[in-house]
């Protein structure tokens, strides 16, 4: 009977730590995931900096960030000027070494560095732009520049 106790604690606790180290995974796979117009090769950065619209991608919360002038804001989609950006030919400069949450702390840095029509190395999108591919509308070409 002592043999039966134990081997009910051990699976217990072996079913306590399985379930422990599931939930630590779901965590992870919750993150945001990086947009197709973002390039390949960095699924690990959280920002992008856009230097042609001056803005930030924030990719755990598939957010925009830029300045209205008097804050910066977050938002799901570019501002009205920019509805004809195209974020996948835009130069997306990836912030592999920033964590934090406010990227725009160093923006008069990013901008110094990286002006508007900046092109660092040749940057391959993660996914085809819409409308390239072989059963594509020819007539949804607005849908190039929403992200």
């Amino acid at each position: 009977m002592k043999t039966l106790k134990l081997k009910l604690i051990v699976l217990g606790i072996a079913v306590f730590f399985a379930g422990a180290v599931n939930a630590q995974v779901s965590v992870r796979l919750n993150l945001g995931s990086p947009p197709s117009w973002g390039p390949s090769g960095y699924s690990d950065a959280r920002y992008y900096y856009l230097p042609d619209v001056e803005a930030y991608y924030d990719v755990q919360n598939s957010m925009f960030i830029y300045s209205n002038g008097k804050t910066w804001v977050h938002r799901s989609n570019l501002p009205g000027r920019y509805r004809n950006y195209d974020l996948y030919g835009g130069y997306k400069v990836v912030m592999k070494d920033y964590h934090g949450n406010t990227p725009y702390a160093q923006f008069n840095d990013h901008k110094r560095m990286y002006n508007k029509g900046y092109r660092g190395e040749a940057q391959k999108t993660i996914g085809e732009r819409p409308g390239k591919g072989k059963h594509a509308n020819k007539n949804n070409h607005e849908d190039n520049h929403r992200n």
